[in-house]
């Protein structure tokens, strides 16, 4: 496995509103007291990275580099650094680093911590060939799978992990999980190893299997029926995981809960949610949004998928193809993850 310093170190940035993502050299950042370098093996783009590429007034000022789903090895260690080596696999995802001293962080919730950090917004982010973090932003890689498929789960995986374990929905359950992006698909294949009776919905026929492959055991096509109506003629779900990114839809679903059932938002556009108050209190249903995991968070969803097969569809793609690569996901016609590979 490649390490140590990059001969040529390279990062997908943009460096002016409304530029082009370009791939240009970069000095290499020497880590401080609490930090490590990586260098980046796999990188994947996230929809969130779309709108920090294209920000116009980004909080730290240009050039940015997106880029938040992040596997490598250790190749540098600042001061004061203890628990890790040079070589060890690690990831880094959505969560960045925190404060370590406010309410959030003292009782366990760095995620929520005000001070959070994220890769591409608090610092350059993972579209690059080597990045440097606090080392509280790390995650160990398990032997088992490839950087490709680790990197994913820094922010897709975790997320949607997260979302169902914690939703109270048991074993048994019906759980419904619209949209089969990159979120989604992982959210099926988590959903159905996790014992829920699985739902999949999406529009047209053609992912009628998609969806059976990743799991699914029921599947709602939204050019056909209505999903909510749909959902309660299968008897109502539990929960119903929201992964796509237009937001339309949420308040048609939520017919399809059962008394004390919740939805749950992980995906979204900005679109303000209109909803009949009544919908949600006679059925004592809920709504309610999900952001990803700690670096804790992040290995067990790990663990959990070598242990039950779940894993991220990845097509990989040289960093120096980052336009086009980008232009896929956003156009949709990535199958699931797009994974950035850095030369070394």
């Amino acid at each position: 496995m490649p390490q140590g310093t990059p001969q040529s170190p390279q990062a997908a940035q943009v460096t002016e509103p409304g530029g082009p993502v370009l791939v240009s050299p970069v000095e290499i950042r020497t880590p401080g007291p609490g930090e490590v370098r990586l260098d980046v093996l796999a990188s994947g783009i996230c929809g969130a990275d779309a709108g920090t590429a294209a920000a116009p007034a980004p909080a730290g000022g240009f050039p940015i580099t997106p880029g938040h789903e992040i596997a490598g090895v250790i190749s540098e260690l600042g001061k004061g650094v203890r628990g890790w080596e040079i070589g060890e696999h690690a990831a880094v995802g959505w969560f960045g680093g925190s404060c370590g001293t406010c309410m959030a962080c003292r009782s366990g919730d760095v995620v929520h911590c005000p001070r959070r950090q994220t890769p591409g917004l608090s610092y350059p982010g993972g579209w690059a060939s080597t990045i440097t973090v606090p080392v509280n932003a790390l995650v160990r890689i398990p032997d088992g799978l490839s950087m490709a498929e680790a990197a994913p789960f820094g922010c897709a995986g975790v997320t949607t992990f997260n979302a169902l374990r914690h939703s109270g929905a048991e074993p048994g359950d019906r759980v419904a999980v619209l949209g089969i992006g990159g979120l989604g698909h992982l959210a099926v294949q988590f959903a159905a190893a996790m014992g829920f009776e699985t739902i999949a919905i999406s529009r047209g026929g053609d992912k009628r299997q998609i969806a059976k492959d990743l799991g699914a055991h029921h599947y709602v096509d939204t050019s056909q029926v209505n999903a909510g109506q749909a959902l309660l003629e299968l008897g109502g779900c539990r929960l119903i995981l929201f992964t796509a990114s237009s937001s339309k839809a949420l308040a048609g679903l939520v017919d399809g809960l059962v008394p004390h059932g919740s939805l749950t938002v992980v995906g979204f556009d900005g679109t303000p949610l209109e909803l009949p108050l009544d919908k949600l209190v006679m059925h004592a249903r809920s709504v309610s949004g999900h952001v990803t995991g700690s670096p804790v968070d992040i290995e067990q969803a790990m663990r959990f998928a070598l242990t039950s097969g779940v894993r991220p569809h990845v097509q990989t793609v040289p960093l120096e193809q980052v336009a086009e690569a980008l232009e896929t996901q956003q156009t949709g016609k990535g199958r699931f993850r797009m994974i950035l590979t850095p030369a070394h």
